[in-house]
């Protein structure tokens, strides 16, 4: 899978890109990530890419131009999807990272400032995608959390897939995730439960699927109306 990103700040993924299961994605050939500098097709010898607000409104906005130039010499290669990180968009979910992790390529655009030129959205963005209820200063971090969300369900890079086919929100689960223990089997005065020791997968099966659906009823309410 191939991810290009089109950021102002492109030093902010380093970190993210030489570590954990996205290190690994890439050093397997299952990913490889391109980060561009968006600014460098702003158009003006002083690289400035924002303007003010129209309307008067607070903030300063990210012009369409350096951006459909972006977005256009990245698709010359093959089209692919743009998804626009915001707080407007639609919530960042397990589904979302599944289906996205089926296609071959995806442009991540990350706006900064107060948005981008609502005219770009409407003629280049594909999809809209927000972290949750609260506002961040750029797309940068939801952007991490994408390509981290999507490294780790590319084939052969998860040792054993069914670690993440079991998490909470994966596809077939309906809430949260259920405890999980391992050695040594007695800790600061506090065991393991025995059914896990016992080797009968109906019952451990069973067990998880009860404390999943406890916590989920405590936690997140929301997850199951039953």
């Amino acid at each position: 899978m191939k991810i290009d990103v089109l950021s102002l700040f492109p030093g902010s993924f380093e970190s993210v890109l030489h570590s954990s299961m996205v290190a690994r994605a890439i050093s397997r050939k299952a990913l490889e990530v391109r980060i561009s500098d968006f600014r460098q097709y702003s158009g003006n010898k002083h690289n400035q890419v924002d303007d003010y607000a129209f309307g008067g409104f607070a903030g300063m906005v990210i012009r369409a131009e350096p951006i459909y130039r972006a977005i256009a010499e990245l698709v010359k290669e093959t089209w692919a999807p743009v998804v626009y990180f915001t707080p407007q968009g639609r919530k960042l979910e397990q589904p979302v990272l599944e289906y996205y992790s089926t296609l071959p390529r995806v442009i991540l655009l990350c706006g900064h400032y107060k948005e981008i030129d609502q005219r770009l959205r409407d003629l280049a963005v594909c999809d809209e995608l927000s972290l949750g209820d609260f506002v961040l200063s750029g797309g940068e971090i939801p952007a991490l959390a994408f390509i981290d969300g999507v490294a780790r369900l590319l084939p052969g890079v998860l040792s054993d897939i069914d670690s993440a086919t079991s998490d909470s929100f994966s596809a077939g689960r309906d809430g949260l995730g259920f405890p999980c223990y391992t050695r040594p089997e007695n800790w600061m005065g506090q065991s393991v439960p025995p059914v896990l020791r016992e080797g009968n997968h109906a019952r451990i099966e069973a067990w998880a699927e009860d404390h999943s659906t406890r916590l989920t009823r405590v936690r997140r309410p929301d997850l199951r109306q039953s």
